[in-house]
């Protein structure tokens, strides 16, 4: 079986959500705090890949890192999206739910349903 991993922001209520969901199911999954264990590019690029997502599709628009780029973002490619969302990691929608070949952005948390 495939290892799970949450990728998360500890404080973030749908985060905590998603991680008492899979230890009330009983089901063993490793956290990463994004925040001090950053994504590198590639990791971030694989996950877009599974999540079969398009970087801004993943930009947390409603968050105040984005509405103060959001101008400068209408004009960057996709790298330099996820170079942005490297160096922001507010900007990142969470959680994010690797398993294998899959990932989902878990949010609402029901969406982990996807990953069995």
């Amino acid at each position: 079986m495939s290892k799970i991993i949450v990728y998360e922001k500890p404080t973030c209520t749908t985060c905590r959500r998603v991680a008492k969901a899979f230890s009330d199911q009983g089901i063993d999954f490793q956290k990463v705090n994004y925040y001090i264990e950053p994504f590198s590019k590639p990791l971030l690029k694989s996950l877009l890949k599974k999540m079969n997502m398009k970087p801004l599709e993943l930009l947390r628009t409603k968050d105040d890192a984005y509405k103060k780029l959001k101008n400068k973002i209408g004009k960057l490619t996709d790298d330099e999206i996820i170079d942005l969302m490297i160096e922001n990691p507010d900007l990142i929608q969470r959680p994010i739910v690797e398993k294998g070949n899959k990932a989902i952005l878990a949010r609402p948390p029901e969406k982990i349903k996807e990953l069995f």
